[in-house]
Parts: C-alpha cells; structure tokens; sequence
C-alpha cells in the first residue's frame, strides 16, 4: 500500500534494537542522528511502533525512539504479570532508564494513559508531549455507547474458547469497523492507506489476555487522574472531532494541567498521527524549541 510519509521517512537514518527491561526482550526503533534531542514516543491501543512514523517522517531533526509496548508488535508480554497501569509504567521507566534517560517523552492515545502516569509517578524528562490524550473517562465520551461494544466485544472475546475467541479479536471485519469509526478524511488515498495500517498492524498482540488487560486498562485510566502531578512543561495535541475524549474535555484537561500548551487541530478524530501529522509535528516543534 502506497503511504503517503514513504519519500520523508526514506531520509531518515532508522535501525531496530532490542533491550531486555521488566523480565521482557523490548524491541524498538531508533529514528534520526544520534546527537540530536532524543524522544521517546509511546503508541496506542492495539498498535505498535509503526504507527508513529507519519509524525516522525515530519520531525527530521529529532531522535526519536519508539518501542513496541509489551504484548504488542514484536515485544512479548511481561511473564509473570497483568498488563495493568503500573505494569506498563514499571516497564517505561526501566525502558527509560536503560535506553534513553532524561528524554522528551511524547505518549499517543493509550500511550498518553501510561507516559502520564509515569512522569506523574517520578520519571524525569524536560518536556511531556500527548497525542489523543484520554483527557477524560472513555466511557463518558461522545461515542459512550460504542465503548460499552468494545467493553462486550473485549470481554467475550476473553472468554470463549480460545481458537474462536482468538479469531473474534484478530477479525479483519472487526478491525475494518473500528478504522472506519475513527477516520474522518474524505481523501480516498489517505483513508485507504489508514485501513491499509490497521490490517497490517491492529492484530499484532501476543494472546488474548494481553489484549484484554490493556483494553480494561485503557478504559479504566485517563490523564486526567494524574493531571494535577504533571508539573514539567506538557503539550496536549487535541482533535476537534475525536470520537474518544471530545475537544471540550482536552480544555478542562489542560486547565488542570500546571504547566500545559494546548494545541487544537481541526477536522480530525482520534487519527491525528495517521491523518494530520504534519500539524502534530509543527505543533511539537515548535513547543520544543529552545530546549
């Protein structure tokens, strides 16, 4: 499938490492030089590091470090634990502390949920960058009742006997209905090209319990809950059309929010790095320099 960010990310240096944090063999990527402001980015539910790249194909000057979370992409689950909030936290502060200590931290959708709970907890960097920040309750969101699906379809798909319930998670149709839920380009390229990463990548989990524990994670925890502990400076890139945390919430957010710059991009969901990401990194630049 042809993407549209291919010719920009062509030209920026990319390798893949691995590094064992939490008791897991992590894999991620290192984008750009290595003598340039290093970012660590964090990316949603269900995805893996590949969906951060459009943003990435616009931040040429930047380092930028992207792991799969554990249980997705080509991270296995941590052994021995449930994938809950402090899960995930523990693991990016060891992550942090091995790869890149001190780095800008940038978290997308979920990974906003765990980055923000981290800084909040203790971990240091200069600057918090959210993407689709869960700004509020997902069940309070304007599209409440296709969360509460989503809370039946992850639960059912938990409990069935394995081979049907593992094949009810990994649905192409399903999947193909939650990608047109949250695209909102009329562009035929850009919408094919989305869907086109959705099939790729959305089934990428390691098992079903991984999955549903991230789900019940996702749907339990918001930025809000930690709002008022992020004192390092924190930028919040909104989507006036999210389906998720609705724009009005992502105000009060970042009113509760010591230090918060909040940015607004029109005529977008909760697809920003897939369908505006040019605007998300002019956003990120920006609020950058000088540090």
């Amino acid at each position: 499938m042809y993407s549209p960010y291919a010719s920009l990310l062509a030209d920026i240096p990319v390798v893949r490492e691995t590094v064992v944090v939490a008791g897991v063999e992590t894999a991620y990527w290192v984008y750009g030089d290595d003598d340039a402001p290093t970012i660590v980015a964090v990316h949603g539910f269900r995805g893996e590091h590949h969906g951060l790249e459009p943003v990435v194909a616009y931040l040429p000057d930047y380092r930028i470090i992207m792991p799969d979370l554990p249980g997705f992409g080509e991270t296995g689950p941590i052994p021995g634990r449930e994938h809950n909030l402090q899960a995930y936290v523990d693991w990016l502060n060891e992550f942090g502390a091995a790869v890149a200590p001190g780095a800008i931290i940038l978290g997308h959708s979920f990974g906003s949920i765990v980055t923000s709970a981290a800084v909040a907890g203790g971990l240091k960097t200069p600057r918090l960058i959210l993407v689709n920040p869960i700004g509020a309750p997902a069940l309070a969101g304007p599209r409440g009742i296709m969360t509460r699906l989503a809370v039946f379809y992850y639960w059912v798909g938990a409990r069935l006997p394995k081979p049907i319930g593992d094949a009810l998670l990994r649905s192409k149709l399903i999947v193909r209905v939650m990608s047109n839920t949250m695209v909102k380009t009329k562009d035929k390229t850009l919408r094919a090209f989305v869907h086109d990463q959705h099939d790729q990548y959305f089934s990428r989990f390691a098992d079903r319990d991984v999955l549903h524990d991230a789900f019940v994670t996702s749907v339990s925890h918001d930025v809000s809950q930690v709002a008022t502990q992020l004192t390092v400076p924190t930028l919040l890139i909104a989507a006036e059309k999210d389906d998720i945390t609705p724009v009005e919430a992502e105000r009060v957010l970042a009113q509760r929010i010591p230090n918060a710059t909040l940015v607004e991009i029109p005529n977008v969901g909760h697809l920003i790095h897939y369908e505006t990401p040019k605007q998300a990194a002019a956003a990120i630049d920006e609020f950058l320099t000088g540090l």
